[in-house]
């Protein structure tokens, strides 16, 4: 999922002498929206869903690469990844983009009656899905800028996220790598229960504060070039310089293609 205004530096960059495995669910969204729905209440689990940046920040990073390794699902997020995934490696991996399975849980599945956490974004925006899709019991904070590098703030938000189980539906929209890492840690505190999304922006471009690319581009792959176009200055050096590491990870790593299920018993 997009990252938003995420920084590497949280996260320790660790050195490769193994082929990375890029480990990717077998679900596109219809389907994945039923597995969602039937989440084992009485669970605790989380939905990552990697872009490129996201995949260049697991091929780099050992401690993203934990945090991926427990999510529940990982869903790939990248029209491009996905056809470059078909190039050069043989494998046709689905795509779910995030956005779309934002809009899709909140217009499909999530009942009037459900709780559900958000996590990020501001209250005008947690009002407007509260109104458009009758979530009476949405419940949401925003951790301040930068919140990740301080540990105070990093507890205040687990804190806020327990006190608000249990949840149907979480949705952090805090950008990665903030969104991954408290997604993970909840896992290691074991006091929540629902099912958790790592969303990015999904909610801007829900409640209309972004403008997403016109579906012709989304299908053909070209909506990072229209996100760029609209925001160079925030997304250049994602796009155009950090983003062409993917070509050469994709030379020294592998990918596979999970059945469909859960990674461990958390669903």
């Amino acid at each position: 999922m997009d990252s938003g205004t995420g920084s590497d530096r949280s996260i320790p960059i660790a050195p490769q002498r193994t082929p990375v495995v890029f480990e990717l669910d077998d679900y596109e969204l219809p389907e994945f929206l039923s597995v969602a729905a039937s989440f084992n209440p009485q669970k605790y689990g989380y939905v990552a869903t990697p872009n490129v940046d996201g995949l260049i920040r697991l091929h780099e990073s050992a401690s993203f690469r934990a945090a991926y390794a427990q999510a529940a699902y990982v869903l790939l997020d990248s029209r491009v990844a996905a056809f470059l995934f078909r190039l050069f490696r043989g494998v046709r991996i689905p795509v779910c983009p995030g956005s779309d399975l934002t809009n899709a849980l909140l217009e499909k599945v999530i009942r009037q009656g459900d709780r559900v956490v958000l996590i990020g974004s501001t209250e005008q925006q947690a009002q407007t899905l509260r109104e458009r899709f009758g979530l009476n019991h949405l419940i949401h904070n925003n951790p301040p800028m930068g919140f990740i590098r301080d540990p105070v703030a990093v507890e205040a938000c687990l804190q806020f996220i327990e006190s608000a189980s249990p949840f149907r539906f979480c949705l952090i929209a805090v950008g990665d790598p903030q969104g991954v890492i408290i997604a993970h840690r909840l896992v290691a505190r074991e006091r929540v229960r629902g099912l958790a999304f790592i969303i990015g922006a999904s909610i801007d471009f829900t409640t209309g504060k972004q403008q997403r690319a016109p579906v012709w581009m989304q299908r053909i792959g070209f909506e990072w070039l229209y996100r760029l176009i609209r925001n160079p200055r925030r997304l250049a050096w994602r796009y155009l310089v950090r983003g062409p590491k993917f070509f050469v990870y994709l030379c020294t790593s592998r990918v596979v293609l999970r059945k469909a299920g859960p990674r461990t018993d958390q669903g």
